[in-house]
């Protein structure tokens, strides 16, 4: 199989940024009412609208919509992947009844948060259009001047900021999706892959084609030796990460000596000292 089979799906990361554009162009217009002088009946009007039923229902199904066309994409890619190992039967019997188990918990728990999220962006708005009112009388500004600048100029949630959480939650539920299936069968490593371009960062570039534990995620800005407030995370759990995690089912998608990390350093290791830290028998991991 591919080596970016189980990399997050372009196509669902760009829906989603609609969808997340959409929802704000909507929570947008409320700041556009017809004949309303007063900045605060605005501010209660846009209060209104994000802690009612029709928002946070939008809110929800677009969160929906995102997860589970990864699920989905995501189990496409875990079958393809069997087909080549010696786990089909078993991959199969567990995306079979997945919804049932781990699987379907991450899934929700997943929707939630982004649910959250999209209502944060409305509640951030909100926020910032309290600040606009109250910065500008105190300067002296009569309150029709306030409402008509709020109308007017009062700026919309930026494309850019739009598009880091389109990739970060994207990536972020691909990488559950994917750690999900790899536990519920006992697949303790993976790895770690970049998207491979100029745009990589360099702590991420150090970590490309490592073999990592799930249960050991490195610290890669630590590594590199750059100050961050990241800590520890797996291949794309950071903010605008385009890297993901293929889990290790056979030796050969790895080139022995390879870089493994373990317990806050990488060294290499020869196929059977591997074998020797993660339990393989046989040629083949118990987990693997």
């Amino acid at each position: 199989m591919k080596f970016d089979s189980f990399s997050p799906s372009s196509r669902i990361e760009a829906n989603y940024r609609l969808a997340l554009k959409a929802m704000m162009d909507e929570f947008v217009s409320v700041l556009k009412p017809l004949n309303v002088t007063d900045p605060l009946q605005i501010l209660a009007a846009l209060r209104d609208f994000y802690n009612g039923n029709f928002y946070r229902q939008g809110a929800y199904a677009a969160a929906s919509r995102m997860v589970t066309g990864l699920a989905i994409d995501n189990a496409r890619t875990w079958r393809e992947a069997a087909r080549a190992s010696m786990k089909g039967r078993m991959v199969y019997r567990s995306l079979m009844h997945e919804l049932q188990g781990p699987t379907g918990y991450v899934i929700q728990v997943i929707i939630d948060r982004n649910a959250r999220m999209i209502t944060s962006l409305a509640e951030d708005m909100a926020r910032k259009v309290a600040e606009f009112i109250r910065d500008e009388t105190l300067k002296g500004k009569r309150s029709s001047a306030i409402a008509e600048d709020l109308v007017e100029q009062f700026p919309e949630a930026s494309t850019a900021r739009l598009n880091l959480i389109a990739r970060t939650e994207t990536s972020k539920a691909s990488t559950a999706l994917t750690r999900v299936r790899a536990e519920s069968l006992g697949l303790d490593w993976y790895v770690w892959r970049t998207s491979k371009d100029a745009r990589v960062r360099s702590s991420h570039r150090m970590l490309d084609r490592v073999i990592v534990n799930w249960n050991d995620p490195p610290a890669p800005e630590a590594l590199a030796g750059i100050k961050s407030t990241l800590g520890h995370y797996s291949a794309g759990d950071a903010p605008n990460c385009r890297c993901y995690p293929e889990p290790l089912l056979r030796l050969d998608q790895v080139k022995f000596p390879c870089k493994v990390y373990r317990s806050g350093s990488i060294a290499y290791m020869t196929r059977a000292d591997f074998a020797r830290i993660a339990g393989i028998t046989g040629g083949m991991n118990k987990a693997a």
